[in-house]
C-alpha cells in the first residue's frame, strides 16, 4: 500500500473522529472510537500535523467547533490556524469575535463582512489586544463602530497590509490619520463610502505615511478634492488601482498629478467625475510615453496569481492603464479619448473585453480599441467570393 494511500486512510480516519467529536461525541481517556481494524486512542492523541491538516479540509464553522473539543485541540488550532472568515455568521457575531481572538492569536487574514452591522468597538479591541500578526482584515459594513476601533487596530496590528472599511460611515478622518502613523504597510485600503473617514486630510496622511500603498478604493467620498489627490499622487508613487467613482469635486488637477506621480497605474475609476475634461486624458496619453522605458518597481513583487492571470492574458507591467471607467463623464471628446486608448493597447472597447467604460458618453461611441482597427483590416484583406 502505498504512502500518499495510508495518509489518506489516516485523514480520513481522524476526519470520522473530528465529526463525532464536535457532535458531541466526548469520551474519557479510558474509552476509544470503535473504527475498522479494530480500536483506535481518543481524540487527543491525534498528531498536531494530521488535525490542522483535518483543518485545512474542513469549513470554519467546523474549526470553531472542533477548538472547543479539548484543551490540546483549542491550544493546536489556535497555534495553526491563520485564515478565519465568520461571514456565515448571522447574529452573535461580536461575542464570538471577543471570545475567539485570545485562543486564535496567530491569525493573518480575517474575514468580518457583514449583511447585517454586528460588531462593536469592543471585539476589535479585543483582536488589537491578541492578533498583533493580522495582515488583512475586513470589517466592512460595521456600521457600529467608532474610531475607537481604528486607533485600537493601530496599536495592535502593525502589521496591516489589507484593509477594507469600506461603508464604515463613523468613522473620522481623525482616526484614519492616527491609523496611517502606525500602520505604514498598508497596500490595499477600502475606503469606499467611508464619506467623514475620506478627506483631504486623510489622504494627506496616507501620502505621508503610506509609501508602499497599491490600491486604494475612494468610491463615493464626495468631500475628496484635487488637494488630496494631488498628495496622494505625490507620496504613494506605487499607486495601481485607484478608484474615484463618485468623487464629483475632483477636476483635471488630480488626474494630471496621477498621471506625473504614479507610472505603475493600471486602473482608474472616475465615474462621474464630470469636470473631468479633454487635458486629464491627454496627459494620461503622454504619461504612457514617459514612464513606459520604466521597469517597475523591484520591492513589489505581484503574486503568483496575478502573475499568473497577466501571463494569460499576454499582459506586462509596462502596459500601463488597462481599466479605465469614465461613464457620465460627459465633457470628454472623442479625440482625446481615442489618443488614450490608442496609447494604452489594453483598454479595450471590444465585446467580451470591455475595459474602458464610457456609458452615458454618448459622443464616444465613435471610440474604438486596437482590436476594432485590427479587426478592420483583417477583414479588408479577405478576398471577396463572386457572385
Amino acid at each position: 500500500m502505498s504512502k500518499d494511500r495510508l495518509r489518506n486512510d489516516d485523514l480520513n480516519s481522524c476526519f470520522e473522529k473530528l465529526m463525532m467529536a464536535v457532535g458531541g461525541s466526548r469520551r474519557t481517556d479510558e474509552e476509544s472510537v470503535e473504527m475498522e481494524g479494530g480500536a483506535t486512542p481518543a481524540w487527543e492523541d491525534i498528531p498536531m500535523e494530521l488535525l490542522l491538516k483535518v483543518m485545512s479540509l474542513v469549513d470554519d464553522r467546523t474549526v470553531i467547533l472542533a477548538s472547543g473539543v479539548c484543551t490540546g485541540w483549542r491550544d493546536a488550532i489556535g497555534l495553526g490556524l491563520t485564515h478565519l472568515s465568520l461571514v456565515w455568521m448571522k447574529k452573535n457575531m461580536n461575542n464570538l469575535v471577543i471570545s475567539l481572538a485570545p485562543k486564535f492569536t496567530k491569525l493573518q487574514t480575517l474575514n468580518l463582512r457583514q449583511d447585517k452591522p454586528q460588531l462593536e468597538d469592543d471585539a476589535v479591541e479585543v483582536i488589537a489586544r491578541y492578533c498583533h500578526d493580522l495582515q488583512d482584515l475586513d470589517l466592512s459594513k460595521s456600521f457600529k463602530l467608532t474610531d475607537g476601533s481604528l486607533r485600537a487596530l493601530a496599536h495592535g496590528c502593525p502589521n496591516l497590509t489589507k484593509l477594507n472599511i469600506s461603508g464604515c460611515s463613523a468613522f473620522s478622518d481623525g482616526a484614519l490619520e492616527y491609523l496611517t502613523n502606525f500602520c505604514g504597510k498598508l497596500k490595499i485600503l477600502n475606503l469606499c463610502g467611508c464619506v467623514q473617514a475620506a478627506s483631504d486630510k486623510a489622504l494627506q496622511a496616507i501620502g505621508r505615511n503610506c509609501r508602499w500603498l497599491q490600491s486604494l478604493n475612494l468610491g463615493w467620498c464626495d468631500n475628496i478634492s484635487d488637494d488630496g489627490v494631488v498628495r496622494l499622487a505625490f507620496g504613494c508613487p506605487h499607486l495601481r488601482v485607484l478608484d474615484l467613482c463618485g468623487c464629483v469635486r475632483i477636476t483635471d488637477d488630480s488626474v494630471i498629478a496621477l498621471a506625473n506621480g504614479c507610472p505603475y497605474l493600471t486602473s482608474l475609476g472616475l465615474y462621474y467625475c464630470q469636470n473631468i475634461t479633454d487635458r486629464a486624458m491627454y496627459s494620461l496619453a503622454h504619461s504612457r510615453i514617459k514612464h513606459r522605458t520604466l521597469s517597475a518597481p523591484s520591492t513589489w513583487q505581484p503574486s503568483s496569481v496575478s502573475l499568473s492571470a497577466s501571463r494569460k492574458k499576454g499582459g506586462d507591467d509596462d502596459e500601463g492603464l488597462r481599466s479605465l471607467n469614465i461613464s457620465q463623464c460627459t465633457a470628454l471628446t472623442p479625440p482625446a479619448v481615442q489618443a488614450l486608448c490608442d496609447s494604452f493597447p489594453a483598454l479595450h472597447t471590444c465585446p467580451g473585453r470591455h475595459s474602458l467604460i464610457i456609458s452615458g458618453c454618448l459622443s464616444l461611441t465613435s471610440v474604438h480599441c486596437a482590436c476594432a482597427f485590427q479587426a478592420g483590416r483583417l477583414s479588408s484583406r479577405r478576398p471577396h467570393l463572386a457572385h
